[in-house]
């Protein structure tokens, strides 16, 4: 029940009352829109054509392939090689169904895998890799998420193809699928072989 004495909201009060909500739901639409339409695999990569990062990572402690502790990654990695670098996690979902298409890749002797394994426990990364089969002949422990960063990683998994130069040539944002391995990977793994030739 309204008191009569008191006066009524003039519309135009009102209106200006309504402006916020109006104008936050507009935006909410907008960025809805925005992002339902949004594909990462799309997102372009800052460091496309520019050198690997100089960064050197341990070792992932314990691991060994054929009796010798696989490598951690330095500069020198890159060179003369057209590598696959691989962000991963034992911890990421994607990650587990990416690992047999990965280790299918790894029989292509003419590339070198190199995997960065993300804030992940030595033992969890090492019982992935026992699970799976490890494709990667040089794998570098990002404990702290830093070297991830300076290759400008949004989020594990993510794949890169970097030429014999040390340049990375192409950046894959999310899990390696089988249409996206025989549509899109192989062909950018092929162009970086035939660059170096």
């Amino acid at each position: 029940m309204t008191d009569p004495a008191m006066p009524a909201t003039p519309p135009k009060r009102r209106w200006l009352m309504a402006l916020p909500l109006v104008v936050f739901g507009a935006l909410a639409l907008l960025f809805w829109f925005r992002l339902g339409d949004s594909d990462i695999s799309r997102i372009p990569s800052a460091l496309i054509g520019h050198p690997v990062p100089k960064t050197t990572l341990p070792p992932l402690s314990g691991l060994v392939s054929d009796g010798k502790p696989v490598p951690g990654i330095d500069p020198a990695t890159f060179e003369g090689k057209v590598s696959l670098v691989n962000v991963w996690a034992s911890w990421c979902v994607p990650c587990h169904g990416e690992a047999p298409l990965l280790t299918e890749l790894a029989k292509d002797r003419r590339v070198q895998f190199v995997g960065i394994n993300y804030k992940d426990a030595p033992d969890n990364a090492r019982r992935f890799l026992g699970r799976y089969g490890n494709p990667f002949g040089v794998v570098g422990a990002d404990d702290n998420g830093r070297a991830s960063i300076e290759w400008g990683v949004y989020g594990v998994p993510e794949t890169f193809v970097v030429g014999r130069n040390g340049t990375i040539v192409y950046k894959l944002v999310g899990a390696i699928t089988p249409e996206n391995v025989d549509t899109v990977l192989k062909p950018e793994i092929e162009k970086a072989l035939k660059a170096g030739s």
